[in-house]
């Protein structure tokens, strides 16, 4: 389990930890933000879709039926104007939850994602603030083609401004999205669409996570792969393959991409002295780009005993074939390969 702030209502250090359950990833966003509907009258959601429909990935669920269209409101096809709405929401003292169909629509809306939501606590000298969630169903798995298969997460985290996360677990997914309510800033949550089913075990009641810390989730000694969304569970695979041979693969779960936290990355590789980033993301300036120079300009670059590997994305739009469409990603055995040619064993 996570460390988690756990914040229930007692704030009474004796009290027990929250029970422990198994949720799917979509059941866990959905019972957030129930909470969050419940504990907060400024919190509604928005989104093409969400109402009675439930959410084009079933996330709102029965939510519409539970608060009503005041709290639960179908949007029209029109990321911009939604996303103009939900900024001026923010700005003037609602918590809007705005959810885009396909993370891939949000290029509809970025002048009021990039020129207003990330840059008006800025440009007013702190007298206003955009306390905004946005979540993002995204990646590819699902055959939807190269308008509704992107990783497009990259783009958002290069804006000062927005916070950028991607949970990887129903725990995380939860404590995330409830702390990303309590931000003062717009919060950026990208979902991979194939992580909606997984399951897991989450906490009962409120709680949040802190979404500025990267989570090790497998202690390791010989290197450190580093990854993102769903790629840490398929590097969390890799590495139990690579246990197999003798390798030791410590893997982190970098969780947020803004900001990143660059100390969890620095002492894992003066520990074990390799690096391997994972992200499903076009490689080409991608989040493996930032990490490798983030390495490379610290104390860490003396501790590497090779060369730093990125794993990211084809550079192609994706396409619709399903084998194709795994070819454009990397999979497990493109981790084990990259793992097994920095220890010289290819």
């Amino acid at each position: 389990m996570n460390s988690l702030a756990l914040a229930n209502a007692t704030q009474d250090d004796s009290a027990e930890t929250p029970a422990l359950r198994e949720l799917t990833y979509a059941q866990a966003i959905q019972e957030a933000m129930a909470i969050a509907l419940e504990r907060d009258e400024r919190v509604f959601l928005m989104g093409e879709d969400i109402g009675v429909y439930g959410g084009a990935f079933q996330v709102t669920g029965d939510l519409f039926q539970r608060f009503g269209p005041d709290r639960v409101m179908d949007t029209p096809i029109a990321e911009l104007g939604g996303a103009g709405i939900a900024v001026g929401a923010a700005m003037t003292g609602s918590r809007p939850i705005y959810e885009f169909q396909f993370s891939d629509f949000a290029t509809l809306a970025m002048e009021q994602i990039v020129n207003q939501a990330a840059k008006m606590r800025y440009m007013l000298g702190g007298e206003a603030s955009v306390p905004l969630v946005m979540r993002f169903p995204a990646g590819s798995g699902t055959g939807a083609a190269a308008q509704h298969s992107q990783s497009l997460e990259a783009w958002f985290a290069h804006v000062p401004g927005l916070k950028v996360i991607q949970p990887s677990t129903p725990e995380d997914a939860k404590g995330m999205l409830l702390a990303a309510l309590e931000d003062p800033d717009p919060v950026m949550i990208f979902e991979h669409k194939l992580l909606y089913k997984t399951k897991g075990h989450v906490p009962e009641g409120y709680y949040v996570t802190d979404i500025s810390k990267a989570q090790i989730r497998r202690q390791g000694t010989d290197v450190s792969i580093v990854a993102t969304s769903l790629m840490v569970h398929k590097s969390l695979q890799a590495a139990e393959l690579l246990a197999a041979e003798g390798i030791n693969a410590e893997v982190i779960d970098l969780c947020s991409l803004r900001p990143i936290d660059s100390a969890t990355l620095i002492e894992s590789v003066k520990r074990t002295s390799r690096l391997v980033c994972v992200y499903e993301g076009v490689k080409q300036l991608g989040i493996g780009a930032e990490i490798s120079a983030l390495i490379c300009e610290s104390e860490a670059f003396d501790y590497l005993d090779a060369p730093i590997v990125r794993l990211g994305g084809a550079d192609c739009p994706l396409p619709y074939n399903p084998e194709l469409e795994k070819a454009a990603v990397p999979q497990v055995d493109d981790i084990v390969r990259a793992v097994r040619k920095q220890l010289g064993r290819d």
